[in-house]
């Protein structure tokens, strides 16, 4: 997948933003609160290093992961290790539907933290 097509597949997810909150250059997708973008975090990429995207995930399946593709999947940088995996979309073993499945994954983990009354509001 390229960053053109994360883009877009992130952004089809229910309730889904995008934001440049940091910087002219990482771009985050959030779910929950778009119009004061007080939405929670679930993916983030750089325009610049368009080859790699964070993606928060469940601590077991984050270890998981990183141990079943080494090259491909290391902890989060600059965010919480445990919690946070960094893919590099370039690898040689990761499919488009793999990286769809970990798009998913945290989306639905970071859409289940909402408080119940906002999901329910937001229709997730």
């Amino acid at each position: 997948m390229n960053i053109e097509e994360i883009r877009d597949y992130c952004l089809s997810k229910a309730c889904a933003s995008e934001a440049f909150p940091f910087d002219e250059d990482t771009m985050v997708f959030r779910v929950g609160d778009t119009a004061t973008q007080r939405g929670k975090i679930f993916a983030l990429c750089s325009l610049q290093r368009s080859d790699y995207i964070l993606l928060k995930c469940d601590p077991e399946r984050a270890v998981e992961l990183r141990d079943r593709y080494p090259e491909e999947i290391e902890p989060g940088w600059h965010m919480n290790k445990r919690l946070w995996n960094g893919v590099f979309l370039t690898g040689p073993h990761l499919t488009d539907a793999d990286i769809r499945t970990m798009i998913d994954h945290s989306y639905e983990l970071v859409a289940a933290s909402l408080p119940r009354r906002r999901r329910e509001e937001l229709g997730l």
